[in-house]
């Protein structure tokens, strides 16, 4: 690429920028998605820049705040950084010793990593737990094996100082993971590298990081699963710092007062809304930390703003763990560990039963999340529904009704994320890249070659044709309308759509690279 074609993608995606502006109409789709990833690339050597968060901004005297954990030694790592950066920009961070308790924490900042990581885009300049999985994805498919490696050694480096994959580097979620994606991430690599001794030294944190999600908090008891829960209390900081409105108003006003105004059938409001009082409950704001570990945030998946959320065994986050079971048996069986491999595949074995016991609904033929006060399965049509089908959980039978389901979400533009409208981002009208792979990995796992096809054309074809008028990829499209302008179908959480981006990229190569070439070729020439 001509360097007056990257500038114009680094002046898109600079930290403290939301969105993204123009670059050249010559550029294809795919060149733009390969630089991409060196824009979005943060190191070291440009703390300063990754250091920024446009949620937040800088301290008073113009400096980012940046955390060291505990038990590391910071005067090393203050050298080591001095030799990796330029004198002034060393000179706008600050560093810190991270407190054994990170409710101690009074400032927020960005968490040292040893590694160079990418991150999503626009407001999202971190790196996150489930996005990193996807932006590996990209970055193997485009050659990009050394970042690839190392994003998967910050992850293990975050289990091994934090107790768990953050939901982002940042001091305010330290109280939460996200989707856990870590064992794919680590064989990806392998296989690539075949490098026995890295897989073995990743075992002892991969355990950990399956433990933090099957001792409690996430694990409950009466049914042997997994739930997200967040262990931190009171707002969401970043939420009182950036997710407010035209008028101002942060979205926990605006929840008020939908309390205040809508009958709720879904939950016991009381839980969660103290009426006479006006106030949200210490419980709401446990639940809303929760959801955002889920990575859905927000829908009405768990009732209005999943603040429920705490109450379920989401049929996401056990079907991962279904694979994390599978995987870590997969390691055991590469590092000849045959014993091991068996007890894994057994947990694994154990778990897909409790998914269709528990989370097949025939009446509907979709999986759908379990709510274990209740002992009742939620039927909220959602897209993770495919989730079982992707990671090989059901039956032949099972997988042809959820495919005869495909009609609740599959839209001109791709799939939907549920049926309902809320004016939450992750249902209706809004399709996001993560889901598109997922569901189609599971149709073709199951032989649904041209349901896949036809789903990824549909998407892929909106994402070329935004690309075409707008030179970015997005967060998130609107796939009814065909668009990527989703304000105006946001009331809740941020409303910005986020240029960049890591997992549309990612995804994006990775459907077209499954079609045939007569395909990829007409998705490559819409206009």
């Amino acid at each position: 690429m001509q360097n007056s074609l990257l500038l114009a993608l680094l002046l898109c995606f600079s930290a403290s920028t939301a969105a993204a502006g123009p670059v050249s109409p010559k550029m294809s789709i795919l060149d733009y998605i390969k630089q991409t990833w060196s824009v979005l690339t943060r190191s070291n050597a440009s703390l300063a820049s990754a250091a920024a968060d446009p949620k937040f901004g800088a301290l008073r005297d113009g400096r980012s705040l940046v955390y060291v954990a505990a038990d590391e030694d910071i005067s090393a790592i203050e050298l080591r950084l001095r030799g990796q950066m330029q004198p002034a920009d060393f000179q706008k961070v600050e560093l810190r010793r991270l407190p054994s308790d990170p409710t101690q924490v009074q400032e927020p900042g960005l968490l040292y990593l040893p590694w160079p990581y990418v991150v999503p885009g626009g407001r999202f300049n971190e790196m996150y737990g489930w996005d990193s999985f996807f932006i590996q994805m990209g970055l193997l498919r485009d050659g990009e094996l050394t970042l690839a490696r190392e994003m998967a050694n910050n992850f293990l480096y975050e289990v091994r100082e934090y107790g768990k994959v953050l939901n982002a580097n940042r001091t305010y979620y330290l109280t939460r993971s996200q989707p856990p994606f870590l064992t794919q991430m680590v064989l990806a690599v392998y296989h690539q590298t075949q490098d026995r001794k890295w897989l073995e030294d990743s075992m002892p944190w991969i355990e950990k990081y399956y433990r933090f999600w099957t001792s409690e908090p996430h694990w409950t008891a009466d049914t042997g699963l997994s739930r997200y829960f967040d262990t931190g209390d009171g707002p969401a900081p970043e939420v009182l710092a950036s997710e407010t409105n035209a008028r101002g108003e942060s979205d926990y006003e605006l929840i008020r007062h939908y309390f205040r105004t809508h009958t709720i059938s879904d939950y016991d409001v009381s839980q969660y809304y103290d009426a006479p009082n006006d106030r949200l409950t210490a419980l709401f704001y446990k639940g809303d930390r929760s959801m955002r570990e889920s990575g859905f945030d927000p829908s009405n998946r768990f009732g209005p703003f999943n603040i429920d959320i705490t109450h379920y065994n989401p049929v996401c986050l056990n079907s991962l763990l279904y694979l994390m079971e599978m995987q870590i048996a997969e390691i055991d069986g590469l590092l000849d560990r045959s014993a091991e491999a068996l007890v894994w595949r057994q947990r694994a074995q154990e778990r897909a039963e409790r998914i269709n016991r528990l989370m097949w609904d025939s009446k509907t033929g979709l999986y759908c999340d379990y709510d274990y006060v209740r002992q009742r399965v939620r039927r909220y049509s959602f897209l993770t529904a495919f989730y079982p089908l992707w990671a090989g959980i059901a039956s032949p039978d099972q997988a042809a009704h959820v495919v005869r389901n495909l009609a609740r979400f599959e839209r001109a533009g791709g799939l939907q994320t549920s049926e309902f409208r809320s004016g939450d981002q992750w249902d209706a009208p809004f399709g996001w890249a993560p889901l598109q792979w997922i569901a189609v990995q599971g149709l073709r796992r199951y032989g649904y070659q041209t349901d896949a096809d036809r789903i990824s054309k549909r998407f892929l074809s909106l994402v070329q044709r935004e690309f075409q008028r707008h030179h970015t990829l997005e967060e998130k499209y609107d796939v009814v309308r065909g668009s990527d302008d989703v304000k105006g179908g946001l009331r809740y959480g941020y409303r910005s759509n986020e240029a960049g981006f890591g997992w549309t990229n990612a995804v994006f190569t990775a459907l077209l690279d499954e079609l045939s070439p007569s395909d990829q070729r007409e998705v490559l020439n819409r206009r």
